[in-house]
Formats: C-alpha cells, sequence, structure tokens
C-alpha cells in the first residue's frame, strides 16, 4: 500500500471510530454535541492519528487499539483548532473549508465543545478497549496529558500570543513555540505507537521532534505561497499581527533547504526500523510538500 493509500485507509477508519464514539444522541447537550461532531468528523488529514496507528504497526500493535489511540489523539487536535480560532485567538471564521465552530454555532458553545473534546479524549483512552493493561492506558494518558498542556500545546500557544506584543523573536524563540505547540502532539503520536508496543520510544521521538518542526516550516511556507481556497483557512494571519515566521527569519529558499534537511534528519532516525518504517519515511516527505 502506498503512502497516500495507507493515509486515506486510516483518516477513514479514524472517521468511523470518532462518528461511533461521538453519536448524535448519547450525550445530554445536544447543541455541545452537535458541535463537537461538527469540529471533529468530516475533513482533516488525520494526520496525527496515522502517525499513532503507522508508529504502533512497527511493533505488530492490534491496528483497533493504536486507531482507539490516533482517535483520542484526535478530540484533542479538533479542540485546539476550535480554541484557537475563537476571536480571543487566532479570530479565524474559516477552517478545513468551511466555517469555524464558533461561526457555525457560537462562542459559548465552541468553547464547551472544544472543552469536551479535549476531555473525552483521555475518557477514550482510560478505556479497557483501547489496551488491555491498566499500566500501558496509564502511560498514555500521562502523555498526552504532557503533550496537550502547559509544558506542551498550550505552553505554545501562550508564547505565541505573547509574541504578538513583543518584537525582536529570533529563531531559537520560534523554534521553541513551535516545538510546544505543534511538536508536542507529533511527539505524542510517535510515542504513543512504542507505548502501545512495549517498545523504546526514543528513536521516534527524535524522528517526531523533527517532522513536527518540518511541519511549521511547511506551514509558514504554504501562508505565503498558498491561497485560502486551497487551504481551507485564512493565510498571512502571523504578518497581520506582526509575529515572525521561518520564512521571515530564514527566507524562503533557505526556509525550504531547512525543512528538507530536517526530512533527512528524521528518516535517519529511524534507520533502526529497516523497511519497515517506509511509510513514515514517506509521511516525513509530505508533511513538507503538501499543498495544504
Amino acid at each position: 500500500m502506498s503512502f497516500q493509500q495507507a493515509l486515506g485507509a486510516t483518516a477513514a477508519e479514524i472517521d468511523t471510530l470518532l462518528d461511533q464514539l461521538l453519536p448524535p444522541d448519547a450525550f445530554p447537550a445536544p447543541r455541545v454535541t452537535a458541535a463537537m461532531r461538527y469540529a471533529a468528523l468530516g475533513q482533516g488529514k488525520r494526520l496525527r492519528p496515522f502517525l499513532v496507528v503507522e508508529s504502533a504497526a512497527l511493533f505488530a500493535v492490534p491496528r483497533q487499539q493504536a486507531l482507539r489511540t490516533g482517535a483520542a489523539l484526535e478530540c484533542v487536535h479538533c479542540y485546539s483548532l476550535v480554541h484557537d480560532d475563537l476571536p480571543a485567538m487566532d479570530d479565524d471564521d474559516l477552517r478545513r473549508g468551511k466555517p469555524t465552530a464558533h461561526k457555525a454555532f457560537d462562542e459559548a458553545t465552541a468553547i464547551l465543545a472544544g472543552d469536551a473534546l479535549l476531555t473525552y479524549a483521555f475518557d477514550i483512552l482510560s478505556g479497557p478497549e483501547t489496551h488491555p493493561d491498566p499500566g500501558v492506558r496509564l502511560k498514555l494518558v500521562a502523555s498526552l496529558a504532557k503533550a496537550a498542556g502547559v509544558a506542551g500545546m498550550v505552553g505554545g500557544q501562550a508564547l505565541d500570543i505573547e509574541a504578538e506584543t513583543r518584537t525582536g523573536a529570533g529563531l531559537s524563540d520560534i523554534v521553541l513555540i513551535q516545538s510546544l505547540k505543534t511538536g508536542a502532539l507529533f511527539r505524542h503520536a510517535c510515542e504513543a505507537g512504542a507505548i502501545l508496543g512495549g517498545a523504546d520510544p526514543a528513536p521516534l521521538l527524535r524522528y517526531a521532534e523533527k517532522i513536527g518542526l518540518a511541519f511549521q516550516i511547511a506551514d509558514d511556507i504554504l501562508d505565503v505561497e498558498s491561497t485560502p481556497d486551497a487551504l481551507g483557512k485564512a493565510t498571512q494571519k502571523d504578518k497581520g499581527m506582526g509575529k515572525a515566521t521561518f520564512v521571515d527569519l530564514l527566507g524562503m529558499t533557505e526556509a525550504k533547504a531547512r525543512a528538507a534537511a530536517l526530512v533527512d534528519e528524521a528518516t535517519a532516525s529511524l534507520a533502526v526500523y529497516g523497511d519497515r518504517a517506509a511509510v513514515l519515511n514517506e509521511a516525513a516527505r509530505f508533511i513538507v510538500e503538501r499543498r495544504k
């Protein structure tokens, strides 16, 4: 199976699973449930769950366990997008080619839907269907909590907001922000596969560190070279807010070269797995070559 076929297959399985995990009539607050489904179902590459599934496959983990773990991670990712789009954050009207959650519903409902998606992720991970060993489930919960919280994504978002009101941010500042805001969930995705497989996560964490940074550089490049219609979201928002990007600091040519070098470093990290890592190697290349 090619990388694109594997990515598409996993995305379809994650969509089916999320639809099952978020039935429209299962919870007592139907409007919030509808907003959760609106934010979580349908469009999206499902790249983070894909990394969970493919990392777990290196260790012959049952696919359903990896899919549930990936679905939990996708709930956290979708929550982050809902909150990131809010007026108090990036104030966006478009996400994945459709109105953002606070535009489709209202601001309060969007906040609550994001909160619910975040907490539901840990409900999913804690269930015995995710893994029969409670010790493994606890490690998954701890890993995702760290990645999503103040030591990870939330901390990165806070630093990113602060960057809007100060000047002189250097490359090291931007790398730190993005290693938390974007990279933390990539690291969890790859670490989760190793946790499920009872394996050493070190090679996968090195891989995740490189692709997380490459992903953000590619995002900054697309923000300049693409259009809202192609991306499904607004472009050049950071420039309008006065925040530095990798393109600003490195220039377009050097930014593209840096992203390509990170891909090479990422694939080298997986050499220990040999041909079993072929799809993950293709994923690294996709990250910098994608058009949205």
